[in-house]
């Protein structure tokens, strides 16, 4: 008699200072010695060396390596099917891009993918959907849980601070997401998964409480990575994504479509969560404190971002995902949202006219 639901869990999970110069280790561990290594734009130069070597020494065999700087599906099929076929898994080291690109690939062929992120942007190494361009628009594909996540906070903390800040963003979003999940179950529109929800909420609540000096420290670092990757296991949990994306998700895909340029996706995310968790009356304290103490608002204030593109997408969000039934797909509180655009104190010192 089956008990229970079986669900993916990563194999490897490794964050730690120095990492990156392990990672042959840790695959030969795991018997994965014949490997397709995809690096994103530029970052061979960067980490090539240190990877191969500790590849060289574990006795793990490169069978290709290439730099990948393409969303596109049709040219992510081409590369899964030319991948060899002795091949025992897929590795992506670099930031969002490479990392679905190469998640996609893994999941076409059926091979263990390892997810190796060099920025803290947003939960996307951990989880099991792919953002592709798809017929030239940006959509979510279904792959699959990495077999491995392995992430080095040395280069985590060498990377912009601006990743740094997108991912305290996406995280903290959790707040407002998990309280729409809730509020969907009790319109009558879906069904909470309260494991999921234990996960996604103990990831959130150890992030939240981690005590810091500076956003670079060791542990703030290892306690905001840790949690993004609890939230891709709270997703595959759920069956879907709405442990860890709610309305606050909603206005940032919106802005997506919207601005020529958009920010960061934890940039987005983070203000909107913001403006969510005051409509919500839900933990907006806690919110705030997080977004002022790390200085994610001082980087706001520095991008120049308009008011009234926040106005517009706050609109657009039931559209973007109109089987769900989060609260900004209620008008009234559309209207507190938009409110709240115009009259906060804080986002009057972010957002511009």
């Amino acid at each position: 008699m089956q008990i229970g639901k079986e669900m993916a869990i990563p194999s490897i999970l490794k964050i730690g200072n120095g990492a990156l110069g392990k990672i042959g280790g840790y695959l030969k561990a795991e018997n994965l010695d014949q490997v397709v290594l995809f690096f994103g734009n530029g970052l061979i130069d960067m980490f090539g060396e240190l990877v191969m070597n500790s590849l060289k020494e574990a006795d793990v065999n490169v069978l290709e390596y290439n730099e990948l700087d393409t969303v596109d599906i049709d040219d992510i099929i081409t590369l899964a099917f030319a991948i060899p076929n002795k091949a025992k898994a897929v590795i992506s080291i670099g930031g969002g891009k490479v990392i679905d690109a190469g998640k996609y690939a893994a999941f076409l062929r059926n091979l263990p993918f390892i997810s190796v992120p060099t920025s803290s942007s947003s939960d996307g190494f951990s989880s099991a959907s792919a953002s592709l361009l798809v017929q030239g628009k940006r959509t979510s594909v279904p792959a699959r849980l990495a077999y491995g996540i392995i992430v080095d906070t040395q280069v985590i903390r060498t990377a912009p601070e601006k990743f740094i800040y997108s991912g305290i963003g996406d995280m903290i979003s959790k707040i407002t997401a998990l309280y729409d999940w809730i509020f969907e179950e009790r319109a009558g529109c879906g069904e909470v998964n309260d494991f999921a929800v234990m996960i996604a909420k103990k990831a959130v609540n150890s992030f939240v409480r981690t005590p810091y000096e500076s956003i670079k420290d060791e542990l703030f670092l290892k306690e905001l990575l840790d949690s993004l990757a609890m939230s891709g296991i709270a997703n595959e949990i759920a069956g879907s994504s709405a442990p860890t994306s709610g309305s606050e998700h909603l206005i940032s895909h919106a802005l997506d479509k919207i601005l020529e340029v958009p920010q960061l996706h934890g940039i987005q995310v983070g203000i909107a969560t913001y403006i969510m968790a005051k409509v919500q009356d839900h933990r907006y304290i806690r919110v705030s404190t997080v977004l002022q103490d790390t200085g994610f608002w001082d980087y706001v204030a520095t991008l120049h971002m308009k008011r009234s593109d926040f106005l517009k997408a706050i609109d657009m969000a039931p559209s973007i995902k109109p089987h769900r039934h989060t609260y900004l797909h209620e008008e009234k509180y559309r209207e507190a949202a938009k409110k709240l655009v115009l009259e906060d104190e804080v986002l009057n010192r972010v957002l511009e006219d």
